[in-house]
């Protein structure tokens, strides 16, 4: 029996709350931006968009790399040739790939990312990686996934990164011990800290996926119990569990409480005791709640809005009213993974008001009417929303900076504080 998390009783939760779901015209980034945390994350994989001019530039103004460095991404570019069929797309996309590798003899594990280009022209990635993986391997692996923007957020790009991965992991052997998998890119030192706390709680062997080289890809089978660290990773668990790997239910590790709970859940499947598990995060709940109390004073009693964008709105928002006592106006989601969520939902106030899904004027309506105190929107919205007096904070800016665990809470609230600190200077 492990410790319990204290719930504040008049926190009845809003599963049944009803939700509003929009079908209208949407404000998305696209998922090849999944791309910039990812080749940071795997030290030696590449990602070839196999895309059009205009992914390039998306994807070198997103990740700010200067003309002489050297990164781990790169574009093929479709041209007018390719896309009138004068040329052969695979014959040519075959000669990128191998210059590609002699140039780069470093790489181990090669993604050839989809586009809306190549989706449009019906280019069978799948079959090109499969081809060019027999052709490299074992020295290169080749896989392919889609970051294409077309009816997706531009988190669900790391989802199909990693659900790529799934089947190629190894079987775990007959004889192996309970595992737990924490899936979910986290930035290094993020999980260097998990690692420490699983290791101290006596949880064990951990692996993270995806892992930081792609010869490290863990085992998974029937014994595999796996966290999921971002809630935006549906295909990755179903890949999982098909696999026999078991998702452990649990908030997710933001802030004090989500991680708390986020820990709970593996330490409930290791039948950790309420004491050991108590006495190993006190110091670290401890600093986190001083880190947190600092940010409160700006924070607590102002009101918030989100508008669908990365998947992390419900968690974000959880955080915030419970934690920093701000006030939920409208918590909005592109995808409502009721599963996955389900913990977080049991811990949002009960008249929250939860939309999936956008109608962007609509909702604009609905908070130009409301005139939160801050919200948090996509950068296709938040300059127009400054310019009419609001104060934002960037959705993707959550996404890039690490803001898991205890010792990143106060981090996560100071990212909500500082717009708010930066507005009353400028009235002031």
């Amino acid at each position: 029996m492990s410790a319990v998390i204290p719930i504040r009783a008049e926190a009845a939760g809003c599963e049944d709350q009803p939700v509003l779901r929009e079908r209208g015209q949407r404000e998305v980034f696209c998922g090849l931006t999944g791309i910039i945390w990812l080749h940071r994350k795997i030290q030696d994989a590449f990602f070839l968009v196999v895309g059009s001019r205009t992914c390039a530039h998306l994807i070198q103004s997103a990740a700010g790399v200067m003309i002489f460095a050297e990164p781990r991404f790169a574009t093929a570019i479709i041209d007018e040739r390719d896309l009138a069929g004068i040329a052969d797309a695979n014959a040519e996309l075959d000669k990128v790939v191998t210059r590609l590798l002699e140039r780069r003899p470093e790489i181990k594990l090669l993604f050839l990312v989809g586009s809306c280009p190549s989706e449009v022209i019906k280019l069978d990635l799948s079959r090109a990686a499969s081809r060019l993986s027999q052709q490299f391997m074992p020295s290169v692996r080749v896989l392919n996934y889609s970051g294409s923007g077309i009816e997706t957020t531009f988190t669900q790009g790391e989802d199909a990164c990693l659900a790529s991965l799934v089947p190629v992991m190894p079987a775990e052997p007959q004889t192996a011990a309970p595992a737990l998998l924490v899936v979910g890119a986290l930035a290094d030192v993020v999980e260097d800290q998990f690692r420490r706390l699983f290791d101290e709680l006596g949880i064990g062997p951990v692996a993270f996926l995806p892992p930081r080289r792609a010869a490290d890809l863990p085992a998974v089978g029937p014994k595999t119990r796996f966290l999921l660290a971002q809630p935006f990773l549906a295909d990755t668990a179903r890949a999982l569990e098909a696999r026999g790997a078991v998702r452990l239910d649990a908030p997710f590790p933001l802030g004090d409480e989500g991680t708390t709970g986020w820990l709970q859940a593996a330490a409930d499947a290791w039948s950790i005791s309420a004491d050991h598990f108590a006495a190993t995060t006190a110091p670290r709940r401890e600093r986190a709640r001083r880190a947190l109390a600092r940010q409160r004073e700006q924070l607590a009693g102002r009101s918030i809005f989100f508008f669908p964008d990365s998947q992390l709105e419900l968690p974000l928002a959880r955080f915030l009213a419970r934690e920093m006592q701000m006030r939920l106006i409208e918590v909005g989601t592109p995808y409502l993974h009721r599963q996955h969520l389900a913990s977080e939902l049991a811990l949002l106030p009960a008249d929250t008001f939860l939309s999936e899904g956008q109608d962007v004027e609509r909702q604009l309506d609905r908070c130009r009417a409301a005139r939160p105190d801050i919200v948090v929107c996509g950068l296709g919205l938040a300059n127009p929303l400054e310019a009419e007096g609001m104060t934002t904070k960037w959705a993707i800016e959550l996404v890039f900076t690490p803001i898991q665990g205890y010792e990143q809470a106060g981090d996560l609230a100071e990212l909500f504080a500082r717009p708010l600190v930066r507005r009353t200077r400028l009235v002031a």
